[in-house]
């Protein structure tokens, strides 16, 4: 072979060599570049899903989130957001307001010994009633759910009829069902729904059944809770006519029955309600404006000229 063969195939093995490291060498940035890409993405997806996760566990939960949920208000209401429950004869001249709270022990009492005659009263169209359903005492409790819960069906039932809610609102407070204030029985639907199949129009009524287990009236709940403070009341029950807050006569402290303390409590509730509103008329029967269904509710809510009851709200 002549020295000029030989020197070009060692030319052209060096150029071999050096095209493949070359070759090598652009492959190498190439993984390192996919390697780089691979490591941003990786960065990327784990901080998207930190901060899905951080958002998701910010996100409002069970009552507050109720907050912003739809607002589905009840029929037979008036008013902002539905927050009017007006119940009686629409040519009632004048309206009781009552401000309750379903786990208050007092409002229990009240019902269980005066309830029937302030339905009568409202049934006799000598005015109509205004309720106002706090929710303060689950906070006093401790973070209890038990009367935003009942609130929320109780919305249900008033959207059945306003015999219904009063009825369901009845059997909530009564005896048999009533639980310490300490116990926050009225948060699980179950306990809602055992009360209300003791009321005719809710019992295997499903509509209500799915109202109440859905939480459709969780929001409107939480419309009526933030009227806690209206017209400056902070305590159940409270009765008030326009802005007058009516006082009923103290119970003597002595030793009593049941049923002797009732009689008490629901004479001193009709000498207060007499004291404001005059004496029911005929009281053998035929008060004014008798004749009024419960059921009626007012079209145009507060009557004309009446001193607004809403407190501006």
């Amino acid at each position: 072979m002549s020295n000029r063969n030989s020197q070009a195939g060692k030319a052209a093995a060096r150029e071999r060599i050096r095209a493949e490291r070359e070759r090598q060498k652009k492959k190498e940035r190439l993984r390192r570049q996919l390697t780089a890409v691979g490591v941003v993405v990786g960065v990327l997806a784990v901080a998207g899903g930190v901060g899905y996760a951080v958002l998701k566990a910010n996100e409002p939960t069970g009552w507050e989130a109720a907050k912003e949920a739809k607002l589905v208000t009840p029929a037979h209401t008036q008013g902002k957001n539905g927050t009017e429950i007006l119940i009686g004869d629409k040519n009632a001249k004048q309206t009781l307001e009552i401000f309750e709270d379903v786990r208050c022990p007092a409002c229990a009492a009240f019902e269980q010994s005066s309830g029937k005659a302030l339905i009568k009263d409202i049934e006799d169209g000598r005015f109509r009633a205004r309720y106002t359903m706090y929710t303060f005492i689950d906070d006093a409790q401790g973070g209890g759910q038990g009367s935003k819960n009942a609130l929320s069906a109780l919305g249900a039932a008033l959207n059945v009829s306003p015999e219904a809610f009063l009825k369901y609102k009845s059997a909530l407070y009564s005896v048999k069902y009533h639980p310490d204030e300490r116990e926050d029985v009225y948060a699980k639907d179950s306990e809602l729904l055992k009360v209300a199949a003791d009321v005719p129009e809710l019992r295997h009524n499903k509509a209500f059944e799915t109202a109440v287990t859905k939480g459709t009236y969780d929001r409107w709940a939480m419309e009526m809770t933030a009227l806690f403070g209206r017209k400056g009341v902070k305590g159940t029950p409270t009765f008030m006519h326009g802005d007058k807050k009516l006082v009923m006569d103290q119970i003597p402290q002595r030793q009593m029955t049941q049923a002797q303390y009732n009689q008490l409590a629901q004479a001193n509730f009709n000498k207060m309600i007499d004291r404001e509103f005059g004496p029911a008329k005929g009281t053998a029967g035929g008060g004014a404006g008798k004749g009024g269904s419960t059921g009626e509710g007012g079209a145009k809510g507060i009557r004309e000229g009446e001193k607004d009851p809403t407190g501006g709200r």
